[in-house]
């Protein structure tokens, strides 16, 4: 398998189709990214998205977001799940972080409250260090593809990272998100319309089409 062409074309796809992931082209900085993921755990696209611009239409720094009430944090992050929490976390992270150097490892990430394995990865790929963050999207269509065969997330993780060459990890969250946002559903993927399909083990197996 071509894996620069399989990536080209899931970017290309998710692209043409609109995909959210690909729709903000302004330039974050890794404290956004930090939180804007943090704020996409268990909930949809569309959702993280709406409350994404909220906050940062209004928050300029971690010093602005950390100085916020959580009240005021809530009523811009309605949007997604678990908002009262999450608002919670993302200051009590501002409040850690800002008269610190960000954090540039997985360890320091880890600390923070709210942060896991796929938040730190994000973060860190963002910044140009070697990392795969594996979420919902990657974990199943990398299952789907072939390309390993796990249950958990962690796992996926480890045998992505044996197959892609360390040169290409940054591009593969955006890539498998993109496409699994506007093509590889969870439920009724369209498959006859995958430019990928070729490279697929699922669709190989399936007996519809």
């Amino acid at each position: 398998m071509d894996l620069v062409k399989l990536l080209d074309l899931m970017e290309n796809e998710a692209k043409k189709r609109n995909a959210p992931i690909f729709l903000h082209n302004v330039k974050l900085e890794p404290w956004q990214i930090l939180i804007a993921t943090v704020l996409s755990a268990r909930t949809r696209d569309e959702q993280t998205s709406r409350a994404v611009e909220r906050l940062f239409s209004r928050v300029k720094s971690l010093e602005e977001l950390a100085d916020m009430k959580a009240e005021e944090i809530e009523n811009l992050i309605k949007s997604v799940g678990f908002y009262r929490v999450k608002a919670k976390r993302i200051k009590e992270i501002a409040e850690l972080l800002k008269n610190r150097k960000f954090p540039e490892s997985m360890e320091e990430l880890l600390a923070l409250p709210g942060v896991g394995r796929k938040t730190a990865n994000i973060v860190l790929a963002y910044m140009g260090k070697p990392a795969i963050a594996v979420d919902t999207h990657v974990h199943r269509i990398a299952n789907r593809l072939g390309l390993v065969n796990t249950r958990k997330p962690e796992q996926t993780e480890e045998g992505l990272k044996k197959i892609f060459p360390v040169e290409l990890w940054d591009r593969l969250n955006s890539a498998f998100v993109g496409f699994g946002q506007t093509l590889c559903f969870p439920r009724n993927p369209k498959c006859n319309e995958c430019p990928v399909k070729d490279f697929c083990k699922s669709f190989a197996l399936r007996k519809d089409f």
